[in-house]
């Protein structure tokens, strides 16, 4: 399996629980609170995945990345906080997060 493959699946699930979130009546999201947060994760991810990459701390199998860098960082890597970022509100919302008990 390759990391697109598996990053695809990632998107795609957060994905689906957003969309099952807003069919659930759950509150949309901010785009602006949302590109912000993508934002600050897809920095700190540049940053620390290329440090420890730098580091040797783990590399990547060239047959498994598509070979596409940011630096040193696989565009792949890049997948994981935006899943993040569309997953994790809509689970908030899904989950009652913010409602008075």
């Amino acid at each position: 399996m390759t990391y697109v493959l598996l990053a695809a699946g990632f998107l795609v699930l957060a994905a689906a629980v957003a969309v099952v979130a807003r069919r659930a009546g759950a509150p949309a999201a901010g785009w602006r609170a949302l590109a912000l947060a993508a934002g600050a994760l897809l920095v700190l991810t540049a940053v620390f995945d290329a440090a420890m990459i730098a580091a040797g701390l783990f590399t990547y199998a060239g047959e498994h990345v598509s070979g596409l860098r940011l630096g040193l960082v696989p565009v792949e890597d890049f997948s994981y906080p935006l899943a993040a970022v569309v997953l994790l509100p809509a689970l908030w919302s899904l989950l009652g997060g913010g409602r008075a008990r």
